[in-house]
């Protein structure tokens, strides 16, 4: 049976990766540090499968990854973890070097020693997959869309801590010979987010009837991508993708942050009017921009698609319904998150 080590597989969307990994008969090997963005609730459905043992500690602790390398002898390892909200990095940057760079580092001299003692069949299937996000790119004008060969310029702690990682992997490639992939993915979306997110964010607050916070004059441009078909883009990319090469994810989805946000609020109009019976676009509440708030990502991801094969199922209107639909049915989840010290309060003002 094929072993993976998936690090932060309790967030959003490492989490939705190990679930399809798991149905797919994998062994998963699960190194998370529980944050307030992992949740173990999420995997419910596996807690007891033999196929994912999961592991509570720190991608930066070598000790214990290590022990796990040589324990479990993953054919790979899928990094998700990291610090991941940008308006977080706002308010406290430093964490998110440490987890996103010192972290990342740490994991891969762990991966590079671990891959030089392999021999044979097993040394040449190693592989070393990084997950990154499109924000390292920096933000587009009206026009054009990431390439793999656009220049990184990030504008947010969170961006310049993960374009440092992404630079840390390249670098590990071209220098010891270690055998990565990266992928730099456009905004996800879909079940489990954590609801600080634009989007479960502003389904939460639309149910309550309150307020609906949109940065700046909401003409703000991102892909949206659902977290199903980056999970299904990354196993392909580690199936079959070209050694030292950069992968982009997108999903074909463009959209206004207003949009999203009416979208939302007439989705749930349908499923579950407000007893007063006003259209829940009547919440929607204008506030002061994030502060170096980029303007539009847009993403090219005809490198995968024309390598690869892979293009995203989900429209940005499918999609959408399918996430509103889920978190009306799992409200529990969502208030097991919202016990806990984050209240739907503004962040990185």
């Amino acid at each position: 049976m094929r072993t993976l080590l998936v690090t932060g597989g309790a967030g959003f969307i490492g989490a939705n990766f190990v679930l399809q990994a798991i149905a797919d008969g994998i062994r998963v090997v699960n190194l998370d540090k529980l944050t307030y963005a992992g949740n173990l609730g999420t995997l419910a459905s596996v807690e007891s499968d033999p196929n994912h043992v999961f592991v509570h500690g720190d991608i930066g602790d070598r000790t214990l990854v290590g022990e796990l390398l040589a324990r479990h002898k993953p054919e790979a390892i899928i990094n998700f973890a990291a610090e991941s909200h940008v308006d977080r990095s706002i308010d406290g940057p430093a964490a998110f070097v440490e987890t996103n760079v010192v972290g990342t580092l740490a994991l891969l001299e762990e991966a590079r020693d671990f891959w030089r003692g392999l021999e044979g069949t097993a040394r040449d299937a190693f592989k070393f997959l990084h997950v990154s996000t499109d924000e390292v790119y920096g933000s587009l004008g009206a026009e054009g869309k990431f390439t793999e060969a656009t220049p990184y310029a990030p504008n947010s702690p969170y961006s310049a801590s993960k374009a440092a990682s992404d630079h840390l992997v390249r670098a590990f490639h071209h220098t010891y010979g270690l055998p990565v992939l990266t992928t730099n993915c456009s905004n996800n979306y879909g079940p489990f987010q954590f609801p600080e997110k634009l989007i479960p964010l502003t389904i939460q607050k639309a149910l309550k009837g309150e307020p609906l916070p949109v940065y700046g004059d909401g003409k703000n441009v991102r892909d949206w991508l659902f977290v199903g078909d980056h999970c299904a883009a990354i196993r392909r990319v580690l199936e079959a993708g070209r050694l030292g090469e950069t992968y982009n994810i997108g999903g074909n989805a463009e959209q206004e942050n207003i949009h999203v946000v009416r979208t939302i609020c007439q989705i749930l109009d349908r499923r579950e009017p407000l007893v007063s019976g006003a259209p829940r676009e009547s919440l929607i509440t204008y506030v002061r921009d994030r502060p170096g708030h980029d303007r539009r990502y847009a993403i090219d991801a005809s490198k995968l698609q024309n390598e690869l094969g892979w293009s995203p199922t989900q429209t940005f209107e499918s999609g959408i319904e399918t996430t509103v639909d889920w978190y009306l049915s799992n409200q529990p989840w969502v208030g097991s998150i919202l016990d806990g010290s984050y209240r739907m309060e503004r962040l990185g003002a």
